[in-house]
Parts: structure tokens; C-alpha cells; sequence
């Protein structure tokens, strides 16, 4: 198994090869489309070639989450802890976006190291903007108090008009992933997935993991929850947070690795369904092969009937 990167390769290359090669100062536009409909548009030109203008498209909210100005709660100062005076916010955002940032080159770090992983962070915008509920929530479960202003049960955005769900309390951090698949393949195949993924969780090695439960039915966490929000083919995913799991620097990790556990699934999904066709299409071919050797050669057969002598009988 693979766990996604929250870094996007796309940005991160083209913002290395802008900073790594300064005198080359060129016109770009370009677009980019992540998982779950995360969209991406980045600009640069000669006229001013200390800056960068980068814009992100969030997923259609549902209507029990949270938004804004059109982001999660938390998210502009997730960027501004994030980037410091090195990123300038914009307002209003660019037409069809979210978010659009002013990147100031001049104002990043002089050492080569930090730099990159400034860029880096950049790179990762997506985890700072859609992670920052999911941080704030844990960030005070690291010191068992509920962070203020916050509901009950907090629905956060991951796919496009599907949210999981999030209950805090002092002690833990409870959280549900309803489970939808559009291919009925993908949710017999991801059903049985869930299924294991929650026996694995019960081997030797992960007991400081995570407890992790999966339901056919809605748990009673989610009393109170919009009916919309509920309606699965694939049962749902509980994980419960505890205060070490988010100790020291495993709290990034884990607002990553939360925040995109159904892609997570898809992939792994997706990648089962290949493996399954390739191993039916090598059987297919070897059974072909079979069938082919058992033909009889029938031009030799003719020849062979052709050249024996036999009497008429009677």
C-alpha cells in the first residue's frame, strides 16, 4: 500500500525550475487538476518577475459544512502561519477560484535547504487549506481541552459535495468517513477492502495505531446528521484520535493522512480492479494458447489420407 503525498508534484516542479533559474524569466499559464477535483492555476511573467500568482479551485461544498468566503474555517490563518510575509492573500480571488495567492521570490529564504522547503510547503497548499479545521480540532486535543466555537458534530469538506465528519471532546477525537463509490465494482471491491483494512489494524505491530471500526450502518455519532450526508454503498470508517497520536510531529501526518483517506481507498481500489483484469487477461491468453496446440494440423492431416493405398470393399 501507498499513502499520497501531500506535496503536488506539478507546482513543486514548476516552482523549482522558476526559482532555480532566475535569468530565465519566461510567460506561463498553466492549469492543473489534482484528486478529487482540486484545480490548480499558476502564473508568472516578465513584466513582473519577482512574483507568482497561484490559485486553487476547492471541491463543491455540501451543505452541512462550513465556509468562509468561499474556504473551511481556519484557512486563511493556516496560510498566513504557513507562509509568513512571503505570501500575499488576494481580494476577491481570481473568477472560478477559492483562493489566490501573490508569491513575493525575494521574500524566500536565502539558504538553499530552507528554500526548498519552503517551496515545499507551497507545493502543499492543499493540505494547509482544507486540513485547517482538522488541525485546529486536534491541535487542542494535543492539550485535552475543545477548541471554542466549535460544534458537536463538525461536517468537513473532502470530495465534491461529500463531507466526513468530526466529533471532539477533551479526552478524543472521533472521526467518520461515510463511504460512497459511483461503480458498483468499486463498492464490492472497496467493501471488502474496509472490511480487511479494519482486521489490520488488529495485528501486533499497529496497536499505537488508531482504533479503527467499520459499520454497514450510521453510528450514533452521527445522530443529528443530515440524511443527504448518510446515504452510503460502502458503510462507515471510525477512527478514534487520542492525544499521543498527535504528539510531537505526527499532528501534519495525520491531518494529511485523515483528509484523504477516500482517495486513499479509491487508489488502492482502482489498483486492485487492474491487477484482477490483468491476471483474467494472462488466463484468457494462456487458455487460447491451449486451445491453439490442441487443433490438429489439418494439411497434414490431408496429406497423410491422400498418400494411403486402400482397396474397395465388396
Amino acid at each position: 500500500m501507498i499513502l499520497l503525498q501531500p506535496r503536488s508534484r506539478f507546482l513543486l516542479q514548476i516552482l523549482l525550475n522558476r526559482v532555480q533559474n532566475p535569468e530565465r524569466v519566461v510567460e506561463m499559464d498553466c492549469h492543473s487538476v489534482e484528486f478529487d477535483d482540486i484545480r490548480y492555476h499558476i502564473q508568472f511573467s516578465v513584466r513582473d518577475p519577482h512574483s507568482i500568482l497561484l490559485s486553487m479551485s476547492l471541491p463543491t461544498p455540501p451543505p452541512e459544512t462550513i465556509f468562509f468566503d468561499g474556504l473551511p474555517f481556519g484557512a486563511i490563518e493556516a496560510i498566513k502561519a504557513a507562509y509568513g510575509g512571503a505570501v500575499q492573500i488576494l481580494d476577491p480571488p481570481k473568477d472560478g477560484y477559492n483562493l489566490t495567492m501573490k508569491l513575493n521570490l525575494s521574500k524566500l529564504p536565502p539558504d538553499e535547504g530552507q528554500r526548498y522547503a519552503f517551496l515545499v510547503k507551497v507545493a502543499s497548499v492543499r493540505e494547509v487549506v482544507l486540513g485547517a479545521p482538522l488541525r485546529i480540532v486536534l491541535k487542542h486535543l494535543a492539550t485535552k481541552t475543545v477548541a471554542p466555537d466549535v460544534d458537536r458534530l463538525v461536517a468537513l469538506l473532502h470530495r465534491p459535495k461529500e463531507s466526513f465528519f468530526v466529533i471532539p471532546q477533551p479526552e478524543k477525537v472521533t472521526v467518520i468517513f461515510p463511504m460512497r463509490f459511483r461503480d458498483p465494482v468499486d463498492t464490492v471491491l472497496a467493501t471488502s477492502f474496509l472490511q480487511e483494512f479494519v482486521e489490520a489494524r488488529r495485528a501486533t505491530g499497529l496497536n499505537t495505531a488508531p482504533s479503527c471500526l467499520w459499520s454497514p450502518s450510521p453510528p450514533i455519532e452521527l445522530k443529528g446528521a443530515p440524511d443527504q450526508a448518510l446515504s452510503v454503498n460502502a458503510g462507515f470508517v471510525t477512527f478514534v484520535i487520542f492525544p499521543r497520536h498527535v504528539e510531537g510531529g505526527k499532528l501534519d501526518k495525520i491531518v494529511w493522512n485523515l483528509s484523504t483517506f477516500h482517495a486513499y481507498v479509491s487508489y488502492h481500489v482502482k489498483c486492485s480492479e487492474g491487477f484482477m483484469h490483468t491476471r483474467m487477461r494472462r488466463r484468457v491468453e494462456s487458455l487460447i494458447q491451449a486451445l491453439d496446440r490442441a487443433k490438429p494440423d489439418l494439411e497434414k492431416t490431408k496429406k497423410t489420407s491422400q498418400s494411403r493405398p486402400f482397396k474397395r470393399l465388396g
